[in-house]
C-alpha cells in the first residue's frame, strides 16, 4: 500500500461523504492536520467527520475560539482551528496538551501556526481546488496513519468511485 492517498470530491456533498468514510477510519483516535487555502473544504470535512461519528447539530469553524469539542457516544472531536492564532505558545496557555487524549480525535486546521506544541499527525490532508471539484490528498504521518490509510484505501465505498 501507498502513504498517500488522492481522490477528486465532486461537491460539497462528495467532501461530507469523504469526511463520514474517514470517521469510519479514525474512530478510535487519531490526529488530523488538514491544509488548504481559505474556502478548500477543511471545515466541510470536518462537519462529515463530525457527522459520521454521530453528531446531529451543526459543526462550525472554531476561528474565533480555537477549538469546538464534540462529546460523542464513540469518542471526543476536538476541532481546531489555528487560522488567527497569534503565537503557537497561546496553546500551552489554554491546555492544548489535554486534547490530545489517545482516542481522542483532534481536527486541526492551519496545524503550521501550532508548530512545536502539537503532536505529529496520523493523518497529513491537503485540500486544493480543481476547478469546480476539490481535490483531497492524505498522507500517513505515523505508523497509526499508515495502518489507518491501508484501512481507507481498502474501503469499499471509495473503490467504487
Amino acid at each position: 500500500m501507498r502513504n498517500t492517498f488522492t481522490l477528486l470530491l465532486e461537491d460539497e456533498a462528495a467532501t461530507v461523504a469523504m469526511g463520514g468514510t474517514l470517521a469510519k477510519v479514525v474512530q478510535k483516535g487519531a490526529v488530523i492536520f488538514l491544509h488548504g487555502d481559505l474556502g478548500a473544504g477543511k471545515t466541510t470535512l470536518t462537519r462529515g467527520i463530525v457527522q459520521g461519528l454521530g453528531h446531529q447539530g451543526k459543526v462550525k469553524s472554531p476561528t474565533y475560539t480555537l477549538v469546538e469539542p464534540y462529546e460523542l457516544e464513540l469518542c471526543s472531536v476536538y476541532h481546531f482551528d489555528l487560522y488567527r492564532l497569534g503565537d503557537p505558545e497561546e496553546l500551552e496557555y489554554m491546555g492544548i496538551r489535554d486534547y490530545f487524549d489517545p482516542a481522542a480525535i483532534c481536527v486541526i486546521e492551519w496545524p503550521e501556526k501550532g508548530e512545536g506544541f502539537i503532536p505529529t499527525p496520523d493523518f497529513n490532508i491537503t485540500m486544493q481546488y480543481q476547478g469546480e471539484q476539490r481535490q483531497i490528498s492524505i498522507e500517513a504521518g505515523s505508523e497509526r496513519g499508515i495502518e489507518l490509510l491501508n484501512t481507507l484505501q481498502n474501503d469499499e465505498q471509495l473503490k467504487n468511485n
